[in-house]
């Protein structure tokens, strides 16, 4: 009887999405085992530190590169990960599959709708995208860094007496808190992290009896989308720490349409675009719409975070 090694975060919605990822799997292949295993994280074990100081000491990301070295060495046989935090190069003999469809990419405001909020009111988020994109659209909040799982931030909203939070939909809907959502944030003015809502499911590059198994629950429109997210990223150089905003769309003709937005950590600069393409060639749209932003500014406004960062 097959046995393949499941690897993930020790959150509980690391466990859900595994849950989930695996259901239709043990439907289709009675005859296969999947076993679960948990790996811890730097960005779990360290709530405290600076996200570029843990991911500095963790190998490269505080979300996903202990996953990613016990993979490389086999003590796992594939890891599913929340896509927004791997970085966007896989390691060498490491490679992504089509993920099992997209929940809701936007953003969730927590405990307040954005216009019911008092002049100097306090909304947590640890994401230097979303701290940017609520200062450039309401320049009199007072943002406050928060860290760690779903449920402890909504609390926040009691302990640390913040007026709101904002948090993935995609992470609320998946562990049934629909209820907490106050107020979906629109994507003109909040494009979600690059990957937002789906899962990366990764495996060495060798196992193709797992690639050919795992393919079978793969939703190929959701690979061409987040595709195209990342190599944006990849050409801006971009990742967590950094305020880029990006998310495509896949028309009825089959073809895709991605915006994207760099946003100053101040709130007070903002460039954005949109490129429509075939959706054979992700990657492609992903570097010209990269290349307008450039143009427009957005490389000047990330190399001016990325020396702050480094002060």
């Amino acid at each position: 009887m097959p046995l393949f090694l499941v690897g993930s975060r020790a959150s509980n919605l690391a466990k859900t999405q595994v849950r989930a990822y695996l259901a239709p799997l043990r439907e289709r292949f009675p005859d296969v085992t999947f076993t679960h295993r948990v790996i811890l994280e730097g960005g779990d074990k360290d709530r405290t530190s600076r996200m570029a100081d843990v991911s500095a000491v963790s190998g490269g990301s505080a979300f996903s590169s202990a996953q990613e070295a016990a993979l490389a060495r086999g003590d796992v046989d594939v890891v599913i990960h929340s896509l927004k935090d791997l970085p966007t190069a896989n390691p060498p003999g490491l490679t992504l599959l089509p993920p099992p469809g997209r929940e809701d990419v936007r953003d969730a405001l927590c405990g307040s709708t954005l216009a019911g909020l008092r002049k100097g009111a306090r909304v947590g988020t640890g994401a230097p995208r979303r701290m940017a994109q609520l200062l450039a659209v309401r320049p009199d909040l007072e943002v406050v860094p928060i860290r760690g799982n779903v449920p402890p931030r909504l609390k926040k909203i009691e302990t640390m007496g913040l007026d709101a939070v904002v948090l993935a939909a995609a992470g609320l809907r998946r562990l049934g808190l629909d209820e907490a959502i106050t107020e979906l944030l629109p994507l003109d003015t909040f494009p979600p992290s690059p990957g937002q809502g789906a899962l990366g499911i990764q495996v060495r590059e060798d196992d193709r009896p797992l690639h050919d198994l795992l393919s079978t629950v793969g939703d190929h429109a959701v690979h061409a989308q987040v595709r195209a997210e990342r190599a944006l990223l990849a050409e801006l150089h971009g990742g967590c720490s950094v305020p880029v905003g990006a998310y495509a769309e896949t028309r009825p003709d089959g073809s895709l349409t991605l915006h994207a937005q760099v946003t100053s950590l101040d709130g007070t600069q903002r460039v954005s675009g949109s490129v429509s393409g075939p959706s054979d060639a992700p990657e492609r749209l992903g570097t010209t719409l990269a290349d307008h932003l450039v143009s427009q500014g957005a490389r000047a406004i990330l190399t001016a975070i990325r020396g702050d960062a480094g002060a």
